[in-house]
C-alpha cells in the first residue's frame, strides 16, 4: 500500500484531542443497559423476599431485615429510578422507531429528558409511595 499522507486527521474517533469526548447519546444507550442489568438486581431480591414469606417467619425476618435497612432501601429506590428510566428509554425508542426524532439536537434533547424525567418521576413516586 502506498505510504499516503494523512495530515493532522486522527485515526479513529477515540483520538480525537487526547481522548473521545462522551456524548448524551452514547450515554444513555449505555444507561439503557446498565438500568436493565441493575432492574434484574432489584427483581432478584423481591423474589428472594416473596420466597422467604412463603417459607416461614425466620426466613422471611432476615430478608424482611434487609430489604427494610438502609442498603436494602437505597437498592429498591435506586431499582426505582432505573425502572423509570429503563421505561422512558424504551418510549424514546419506540419513537425513534416511527423515524421520527433522529436528528441530533432532537436525540439529545430526548437523552436529557430521559435523564431529567426519570428522576422527577422517582421522586414524585416516592414521595406518594
Amino acid at each position: 500500500m502506498p505510504d499516503v499522507n494523512r495530515g493532522d486527521r486522527p485515526l479513529s474517533p477515540f483520538m480525537f484531542g487526547t481522548y473521545y469526548r462522551p456524548q448524551i447519546t452514547s450515554m444513555s444507550s449505555i444507561m439503557t443497559r446498565i438500568t436493565g442489568c441493575g432492574l434484574l438486581v432489584g427483581a432478584l431480591l423481591v423474589i428472594w423476599w416473596f420466597i422467604a414469606a412463603a417459607t416461614g417467619p425466620e426466613a422471611f425476618a432476615t430478608a424482611d431485615g434487609f430489604l427494610t435497612s438502609w442498603f436494602g432501601d437505597l437498592v429498591m429506590f435506586l431499582s426505582l429510578w432505573a425502572l423509570w428510566y429503563h421505561s422512558l428509554a424504551g418510549l424514546r425508542h419506540l419513537y425513534w422507531d416511527t423515524g421520527r426524532g433522529l436528528e441530533i439536537h432532537v436525540a439529545e434533547r430526548l437523552g436529557w429528558a430521559c435523564i431529567g424525567g426519570s428522576i422527577v418521576l422517582t421522586v414524585l413516586t416516592a414521595l406518594i409511595v
